[in-house]
């Protein structure tokens, strides 16, 4: 993986190659490629790091062409090198590009080779494009030779195919890694991600898992799995070619850290009559799917993980509706027990998540009636297999550290709380304070970020820290779990959450000057617990960070600097205190220097395993 862009034109279409690439930049990757097709053969460019680097090779020696693809890698098989980088050749007559994994590229390797096929690359898409050559042998067509490829290929895969016998054909198909159709006029075009190609159209064809499509300039052509010919329909896009600019801001992640307030706005509109949620948000049959079940299994990965295990908390202390959390790549692969009448959650931002998606489908072989997304991307995997969806509308996200979709996820799942909540034990005058604090929230966000300049000049202090340790008790625990995650994924500094009652059963062995340590202290019920943490940090001579309530007396000693946080309600609170975090870990990025947008060895949507 991990970003594809293809197109068949009657212009040059390097160009808009080029573009998509740079638009696909926010997936992460380590090197670019692309190859097109000029007077009956591929011409193929490939450049080690940054798209930029792969357009000025392009320029110092410009080959147009009206069909093409190209690539984005994130190295998964072989080490990132320009020779593993894509689109991969077959004896100068087939290119391919391709994202996921083929789990069974050794066995085909061995036997490519026995076959004479020539290796000049260690990943596994190389046996694609020679098995496509090896087919074309006997196949009628570029088309026929690739359905007879992947019947051999096991695991996930998303590809962009182009050959010399057929110099106007582009085949695109597709199995467990998405990939989308841009329909212009009198010209297409493929890519991974609809953001990559909103500059040439707006209009979409998402391809179902299983489907292949022939594509050329004045026809389109889609097979099904079962190889039948199908419609699918066509999608316009509400977003443009702007909406992922940067703007006044320095970096995308910046930027999203102040979109949250309207993100959570956006998250909430039109959920609500006359201050009561609507059940029908979730899917027109909501509320008898509600009426029927008895407990909660969410499943998720990263940062969607510690959105599900702050709800966890909110369905039991708030609802007393029984609820797990599980890392998604961790339920495909034991046997777990779900209890009858359990509504199965999942939680992505892109909705293409490969553990994720998996586990939902592993989820419903044991005979999970019931499933619920909660995602960003409306036309993504994990949508259409959910019975129920419920969308976070954060609107792109190009940051590969998330921001503003891990907030919307939060405000989603209290919607959902809610919603199940009111057949348990959540009552009316509950969730109408609840209700009211969500509509709040844009504000309190509001009053959050004007922290900014405090906490850059507080982030200085970690400019030559390898470690850091993050406290939280109750739902503020996966709050400094996600804090964590942030620092440690754009600054390098390598990071720990705790539960602050464990200090005391290992962590603490750690505390010295060197190790600073952040607190999250909302003013709860856990706050004189929390307290008595802070003091064995403080006592070993621990540098001590404090996010506190404003109301709260300030604890005075020399070792503990105190960031006053405004006052927000309990049942809110880790959406609050999720947002200095974001800050924090931001500007600490910026101090060293590294790749805030594009962490190194990171990729934005993880449709492999």
């Amino acid at each position: 993986m991990c970003g594809i862009v293809g197109g068949v034109a009657q212009r040059n279409v390097v160009p808009i190659l080029i573009e998509g690439l740079k638009r696909l930049e926010y997936r992460g990757y380590d090197s670019a490629g692309l190859a097109v097709i000029n007077n009956g053969d591929i011409f193929r460019k490939r450049e080690l790091g940054k798209v930029k680097g792969l357009e000025l090779l392009v320029k110092a020696d410009p080959v147009p062409g009206f069909v093409g693809i190209a690539h984005t890698r994130w190295a998964t098989h072989g080490k990132p090198s320009v020779a593993n980088a894509h689109p991969h050749v077959s004896r100068d007559t087939i290119a391919v590009v391709h994202n996921g994994i083929i789990e069974n590229h050794e066995q085909l390797r061995a036997t490519q080779k026995q076959d004479g096929y020539e290796f000049t690359s260690e990943t596994d898409t190389e046996v694609v494009v020679h098995q496509i050559h090896q087919a074309l042998e006997t196949a009628d067509n570029l088309l026929a030779a690739v359905k007879a490829t992947i019947k051999k290929l096991e695991g996930a895969y998303a590809l962009g195919v182009m050959g010399t016998q057929e110099p106007d054909t582009l085949i695109a198909c597709r199995k467990g890694s998405p990939l989308v159709i841009g329909v212009g006029f009198g010209e297409y075009f493929i890519a991974s991600d609809v953001a990559a190609l909103l500059p040439v159209t707006r209009r979409f064809i998402f391809l179902e898992d299983g489907d292949i499509a022939a594509i050329t300039i004045d026809s389109l052509v889609i097979y099904d799995k079962d190889d039948k010919i199908v419609t699918r329909s066509i999608k316009e896009s509400q977003l443009t070619s702007d909406s992922a600019d940067k703007g006044e801001y320095r970096h995308y992640m910046l930027k999203e850290i102040y979109e949250q307030p309207f993100a959570v706005a956006q998250a909430l509109e039109g959920r609500f009559i006359n201050g009561r949620l609507l059940e029908n948000a979730f899917g027109h049959n909501a509320a008898e799917v509600f009426d029927k079940i008895k407990s909660i299994q969410i499943l998720a990965c990263g940062t969607s993980y510690h959105s599900g295990l702050v709800a966890k908390y909110w369905f039991e202390d708030l609802a007393r509706v029984p609820c797990h959390i599980e890392v998604a790549s961790e339920f495909r692969y034991r046997n777990p027990v779900l209890a009858p009448d359990t509504l199965i959650v999942t939680i992505s931002q892109s909705g293409e998540t490969a553990d994720t998606l998996a586990a939902l489908q592993e989820a419903k072989k044991m005979g999970a009636k019931y499933s619920l997304a909660i995602c960003n991307v409306p036309e993504s995997s994990l949508v259409r297999e959910s019975d129920l969806v419920l969308m976070t509308r954060a609107g792109p996200e190009i940051g590969v550290a998330s921001t503003k979709a891990f907030t919307t996820q939060l405000v989603t799942l209290m919607l959902l709380v809610i919603a199940v909540g009111r057949r348990f034990a959540l009552s009316e005058k509950l969730e109408q304070k609840i209700t009211s604090e969500l509509f709040g929230l844009p504000g309190k966000i509001e009053k959050v970020l004007a922290l900014d300049s405090e906490i850059e000049v507080l982030s200085k202090q970690f400019a030559e820290k390898e470690h850091a340790l993050f406290l939280g008790r109750g739902t503020h625990y996966p709050i400094a779990m996600e804090g964590a995650l942030k620092l440690k994924e754009i600054s390098y500094i390598h990071a720990e959450a705790y539960p602050a009652g464990e200090l005391k059963h290992g962590p603490l062995a750690l505390i010295d000057a060197d190790m600073p340590v952040i607190t999250v202290a909302p003013n709860n019920s856990l706050l004189e617990k929390l307290k008595s943490n802070m003091q064995e940090v403080s006592a070993r001579g621990g540098q001590l960070i404090v996010f506190m309530d404003e109301t709260l007396h300030a604890v005075s000693d020399s070792n503990v600097q105190i960031v006053k946080v405004p006052q927000v309600e309990n049942e809110i609170s880790p959406i609050v205190y999720t947002i200095p975090l974001q800050l924090l870990s931001y500007y600490v990025a910026v101090i060293r220097g590294t790749d805030v947008d594009q962490p190194r060895n990171l990729a934005k949507s993880v449709t492999v395993e």
